[in-house]
């Protein structure tokens, strides 16, 4: 049996709706018509897929620029995370990747991955990258074909972290995307900035804020008060952002780092990726250091990653300075919003 979870629900769009009648027409008659015009249009959105032959539903929220948009960014959170993380709501017009990709014209969709959010939750044997690489290329595959309601004409996969893994799965796999964004992710890994993050998680149904939610053992999230350390430094400590990812955290599974790690990170398996890759890393502590990747530069992440990669990626590559493995919250994310734009604008369109 799998279930859907409702406890933790953060969906602004569902407090807006709370709101009622009232506040639509005050919106209606206190907001100019060329400020509403601006405004993107967002939906929550549930993707009906089979995780290893077993329905389940991964939920989602898109997000259209007005006037339309005829390319969609599919983003997948890292591991203890959900789509929260693509829309930050500390201080948004700093650290809202999904705000600034509307912005530049580019239609988003932010998917919780199975096991998080508002997704369904399968038993934890049943997830790993591959199988869940599959289950979103049946979303984007809804994407394409219009089955769901919107249609997009192209699609940019994105990931962090565990999420770029899947990313990289899924485009190497089924060649259904027209450009991939890996962040928070490399090939040549931090073994004790590595080790340093499963140090500081334990098993889901021990946490507080699981606990009794129906989680098998199979399920990890983060020992509370841990996500600095682990996430963000060498970033400055803003409390209010800390204190927001602290409490949209999320779950993982023990089974999806087992084909992980070989697959998405040791094994070149992004070889056969065939269209192009952009990726951004910050001063990561899992994945940056001497023996590992050089994320001093782009130029150094561009050489440490081209060896994983085909002619046919046309890798580009961004160093966010002064924060860690969460890049979506630094302070300076808006240059790396600008440099993904850039980027999508130019190897693959709106």
């Amino acid at each position: 049996m799998y279930r859907f979870r409702t406890g933790r629900e953060r969906a602004p769009s569902h407090r807006w709706r709370a709101a009622g009648l009232t506040a639509v027409v005050l919106g209606f008659l206190l907001v100019p018509a060329p400020a509403r015009a601006t405004e993107p249009s967002c939906q929550e959105l549930d993707f009906p897929v089979t995780l290893v032959a077993v329905p389940q539903t991964m939920h989602a929220t898109l997000c259209v620029p007005a006037g339309g948009a005829n390319t969609v960014q599919v983003l997948l959170p890292g591991g203890t995370y959900n789509s929260s993380y693509w829309d930050v709501q500390y201080e948004p017009e700093i650290r809202s990747f999904r705000r600034a990709m509307n912005g530049a014209g580019y239609a988003t969709l932010a998917l919780d991955r199975l096991g998080t959010g508002r997704s369904s939750t399968p038993p934890s044997a049943l997830l790993t990258t591959i199988t869940e690489a599959a289950a979103v290329h049946q979303v984007i595959q809804a994407l394409r074909s219009g089955d769901q309601g919107p249609g997009f004409g192209k699609v940019i996969l994105g990931g962090h972290s565990f999420g770029s893994g899947t990313a990289i799965v899924e485009a190497a796999t089924f060649h259904d995307v027209d450009g991939v964004l890996v962040t928070g992710l490399a090939h040549r890994l931090n073994l004790e900035g590595t080790l340093r993050v499963f140090a500081a998680t334990y098993p889901a149904l021990l946490d507080p804020e699981f606990a009794g939610d129906g989680y098998d053992p199979g399920y990890l999230t983060t020992l509370p008060d841990t996500r600095y350390s682990i996430f963000h430094a060498p970033g400055s400590k803003v409390d209010g952002a800390i204190a927001f990812d602290e409490s949209t955290k999320d779950t993982s599974a023990y089974t999806q780092a087992a084909d992980l790690f070989p697959v998405g990170i040791i094994a070149p398996y992004s070889l056969l990726i065939d269209k192009p890759v952009m990726i951004a890393l910050g001063q990561d502590t899992v994945f940056c250091g001497l023996l590992a990747t050089d994320c001093s530069s782009a130029a150094g992440i561009k050489n440490s990653e081209a060896l994983y990669y085909s002619p046919a990626a046309e890798l580009s590559a961004y160093a966010l300075q002064g924060y860690g493995h969460a890049i979506n919250y630094a302070p300076n994310a808006p240059d790396y919003f600008q440099a993904v734009a850039e980027w999508a604008d130019r190897k693959v369109g709106r």
